[in-house]
């Protein structure tokens, strides 16, 4: 199989760094996007994997920004196989116990960089996929189906597991597949803080934790599937589907779903209406 083009927004660090990395190893040329210039270090970690790390100075909420990205890469490469669309403005405190509108209303920025910013590098990114039938990936948490960290949190992520839905009502008959992977607690420098600063609070929830680079292997590996058509248009469970595949965590470690506590992705209607 030839080595995949790929754009991996919000890839600085945490689950876009992680899969940017797992991408690298596959010898995929990955644009790396991120808000400050240290997206350069990431990049060149995908390159020291065997990949081609292409560090990409982009604030998500710009719309001139991220025209510019994909003309780029439109013109750097002349195709783009794979998306994945990360970026997201998490706000600082994010996990404090409080009511909504005792929250910063800041918090509403992830409507923009988070759903907003998927819709519009989607928007762009669409005429390449359909060109190279490539794949889509949008992702996501469990938050998408139960409470979790609020109201705002909880319908961006609802709304990233939507798009993915009807982007592939669209874009499977072009034989683009697109999904929204929910993933499980990973151990990115926010949660790694947080677990360190209230264990009692969270419980054994570090013991099931994953590494930022699991989604990356789950994405890596649904590329490489023969028939990976048929998770399009769905919500997955990135631990599910890494079992499904064969795909281990870096310690070698199978991580558990988190459903039996906290739901499954919920059913959407097959109905459609033009």
């Amino acid at each position: 199989m030839t080595a995949p083009v790929a754009v991996v927004t919000g890839a600085s660090r945490g689950a876009g760094r992680g899969i940017a990395l797992a991408l690298g190893e596959l010898g995929a040329t990955v644009y790396l996007t991120g808000r400050s210039p240290s997206v350069a270090v990431a990049a060149d970690e995908v390159s020291a994997r065997g990949g081609r790390g292409i560090g990409v100075v982009c604030d998500h909420g710009d719309d001139a920004a991220v025209a510019a990205l994909f003309a780029r890469v439109a013109d750097e490469q002349g195709r783009l196989d794979i998306l994945v669309n990360n970026a997201i403005a998490l706000p600082s405190h994010l996990g404090e116990d409080l009511p909504f509108w005792e929250r910063p209303l800041d918090h509403q920025r992830m409507y923009d960089v988070g759903l907003r910013s998927t819709y519009a590098a989607s928007w762009h990114g669409a005429p390449l996929l359909v060109e190279a039938r490539g794949l889509l990936v949008n992702t996501s948490s469990f938050g998408g189906g139960c409470y979790m960290h609020g109201p705002a949190y909880g319908s961006v992520k609802a709304g990233v597991d939507r798009l993915a839905h009807d982007f592939g009502v669209d874009l499977g008959p072009h034989g683009v597949t697109a999904v929204s992977l929910w993933m499980g607690i990973l151990r990115t420098e926010r949660t790694v803080a947080a677990l360190a600063a209230d264990p009692g609070r969270y419980g054994d929830l570090a013991a099931r934790t994953e590494s930022v680079e699991l989604p990356g292997r789950v994405v890596a590996a649904l590329w490489q599937h023969p028939d990976r058509g048929r998770w399009n248009g769905q919500v997955v469970v990135g631990a599910e589907l890494a079992a499904e595949l064969g795909v281990v965590d870096v310690d070698g470690a199978q991580p558990p779903s988190h459903r039996a506590m906290l739901g499954g992705p919920p059913p959407v209607n097959p109905a459609i209406v033009r």
